[in-house]
């Protein structure tokens, strides 16, 4: 037994001596990684810039009495520019560590106004992470990516904070000018914050970053994309943050965010107390002050349970009441509302949602008579943003009279990525990228409709203003649609998005890129047609299309076209698009590139399977098409000869939905089977 125990023990301190072996080595190892440089004054922290890529404590605070400070970082240090911002250049960014491990840096004086990557730190890169560092009483200049803390930044900023006044052109925040793809948490900043373009309390563009915990509270100025949190929040989260400070701008002006294309959540702005311009305006994040203080209070929530009663998994919307309730709930994807009755918002005047991420059920009910009147105010509608995977459904949005800035729809202001159905607008709607019913869709828009009038400087449509990535199918519009450029009956802009088996019969009027249906496609119009007037005083105006880089097919216009260069029945331009069986029949009139069919054929483009009327038209060429009479126009063998999918019925309200196109012999033009 004793040899037994001896032959173990053995073993183990064999086992024992090599994992002390190891220790010792992992310890040597460890003791080749050299520790953090500690700063002391204005000179360590300058010698930072001599090396990027190093670790850096922060030992104790810097102010004006610390050594170096009048050499470094006073007002007639460097020829009276003050501190140069920590970066080589921009190919020579920080990329190290820097911990402020809570000490303080202040009094620094930066006067740069014609340099870019200004703040303490110039361009921070994804590497590189600041935090637990406070950076106060320091006055800041700069140009373009100009911050408190950080100019520029790709990397990490945390527990930090600045009381600093910022001041630049463009891209300008209380503590980090630009954000990029990078992460700022658990920070703030109070001091004020001026310059043109992308100017926020905290950042100034917030570009596929992260932004949570965070806050200010600094008045923010500027003349466009000025938010109290964020200039421009682009494509990037912000989450669990708010702001307190006024704000002002010209255009796209928040009081959380200036202008939106990201996500957010759980982020406010306290209504009542934040001025924008000078006035209480509801924008994305704006919470009723009791709302506000019971929420910062609750550590950000609010349970909407205390609030709204629930049925069938969804929350019920009876009244205003109810319906105001959701400003403090549409940034969460998780609920949905129902609304149980017709409601009136005349006693609510500039009242709307400003942000749905959630799902709002209209149930065949109307809200009518919204009214908003701020030309400064970017993404508005009853709903002014609807998120990805929010949806809107069977709504009516009655009698609106919206004005705003840009992305501006009678029920959406921009649908990114969400979905509309069974909804409609009456009314009337103004700004740009404009629409009836939506102003911007990337996302999906069905079986809905506007008789909307609407009016704008370019972007313009009787229902979308520009439908970047998305759908419309089954859609309609009756409104008038006049604008600047780029105006459609239906769609200003199609730019890579589906449009199908959708019409419009509004008059559309513009300068520039006008057409009965789409004023510029660039993508996919099919099974749709206009009948509207288009009049232009400009180029590129078509009956169904203003200019053609897409496809065009199985559609058709009866619209009467006048404008003055690049002028056709169906389509003013076809820019390298292809158009094939398609008709038109209105007429054209124009001084150069005019077409019964196509005004213009540009490169490459193809028209094939397609007809205009010679008779009606007044035309006798076009850039492409077959020119027919009025009976061969009527003729079902026109049209099946050239393997167009048609049928002939016995009359106009019979239909053989199994073809596209239905005909009734000898008496009509071509019809699409799902017409009403």
């Amino acid at each position: 037994m004793n040899r037994i125990f001896n032959s173990r023990r053995h073993h183990y301190l064999a086992i024992v001596s090599v994992l002390l072996i190891m220790v010792a080595l992992i310890a040597g190892m460890m003791g080749c990684v050299p520790l953090p440089k500690e700063i002391h004054d204005w000179y360590d922290l300058d010698a930072v810039r001599d090396n990027l890529g190093g670790s850096y404590i922060l030992a104790n605070d810097l102010d004006s009495t610390t050594a170096g400070y009048e050499e470094l970082a006073s007002p007639t240090a460097n020829l009276g520019k003050g501190w140069q911002p920590i970066m080589g250049n921009t190919d020579n960014k920080f990329t190290g560590s820097f911990d402020g491990q809570g000490y303080e840096i202040r009094d620094f004086y930066i006067n740069r106004p014609n340099e870019d990557f200004i703040g303490l730190f110039g361009f921070v890169d994804n590497e590189g992470v600041i935090q637990d560092i406070g950076v106060v009483n320091a006055t800041v200049t700069g140009e373009v990516f100009v911050g408190g803390l950080v100019g520029f930044t790709r990397g990490t900023v945390s527990n930090s904070y600045s009381t600093n006044n910022v001041t630049g052109k463009g891209a300008v925040g209380g503590l980090v000018g630009w954000n990029i793809e990078g992460t700022i948490s658990n920070s703030h900043a109070t001091g004020s914050v001026t310059g043109v373009s992308r100017v926020g309390g905290l950042v100034g563009r917030n570009e596929d970053g992260t932004l949570s915990d965070s806050y200010s509270t600094g008045s923010a100025t500027g003349s466009s994309r000025v938010g109290g949190l964020v200039g421009e929040n682009y494509e990037g989260n912000v989450s669990n943050s708010y702001s307190t400070g006024s704000v002002s701008s010209t255009t796209r002006v928040g009081g959380l965010v200036g202008e939106n294309s990201g996500y957010i959540s759980n982020s406010h702005y306290n209504y009542d107390e934040v001025l924008i311009n000078g006035e209480n305006i509801i924008t994305i994040g704006a919470l009723f002050d009791e709302d506000f203080e019971e929420w910062l209070a609750n550590g950000k929530f609010l349970d909407i349970n205390d609030r709204l009663s629930q049925e069938d998994g969804y929350y019920i919307v009876n009244d205003i009441t109810d319906f105001k309730q959701l400003l403090a709930f549409d940034q969460d994807d998780t609920l949905k509302f129902r609304l149980k009755n017709d409601l009136d918002l005349t006693s609510e005047p500039d009242f709307y949602i400003p942000y749905l991420a959630g799902e709002f059920d209209g149930s065949g009910h109307k809200i009518s008579n919204l009214s908003f009147n701020f030309g400064f105010v970017h993404t508005v509608g009853l709903f002014g943003r609807l998120a990805p995977g929010g949806k809107v459904t069977d709504l009516a949005a009655e009698n609106v009279n919206i004005t705003g800035d840009a992305n501006v729809g009678g029920l959406v202001g921009t649908n990114y990525e969400g979905t509309i159905s069974n909804s409609y607008t009456t009314g009337s709607v103004t700004g740009a990228l404009v629409g009836g019913l939506v102003g911007e869709n990337n996302g999906t828009i069905s079986d809905s409709y506007s008789t909307s009038s609407v009016t704008g400087g370019g972007f313009v449509g009787g229902l979308v203003g520009i439908n970047e990535e998305g759908i419309v199918s089954n859609s309609y519009s009756t409104g008038n649609a006049t604008g600047g450029g780029f105006v459609g009956g239906l769609v200003g802009i199609n730019e890579e998005g589906i449009v199908s088996n959708s019409y419009s019969t509004g008059n559309t009027t513009g300068d520039v890129w006008v057409g009965g249906l789409v004023g510029i496609n660039g993508h996919t119009v099919s099974n749709s047609y206009s009948t509207g007037s288009v009049t232009s005083g400009g180029s590129f105006v078509g009956g169904l299309v203003g200019e053609n880089m897409g496809t065009i097919s199985d559609s058709y216009s009866t619209s009467s076209v006048t404008g003055n260069s690049s002028v056709g029945g169906l389509v003013g331009r076809n820019d390298e698009g292809n158009v094939s069986n398609s008709y038109s029949t209105g007429n054209v009139t124009g001084v150069t590139y005019v077409g019964g069919l196509i005004g213009e054929n540009e490169g490459e483009g193809t028209i094939s399977n397609s007809y205009w009327n010679i008779e009606t038209s007044g035309q006798n060429t076009s850039a492409g098409g077959t020119g027919l009479n009025t009976t061969e126009m009527k003729d079902i063998d026109t049209f099946s000869g050239a393997t167009w999918n048609i049928i002939a019925v016995t009359n106009p309200g019979t239909r053989n939905p199994a073809y596209i196109w239905n005909i009734v012999d000898d008496a009509t033009y071509p019809f699409l089977s799902w017409q009403p």
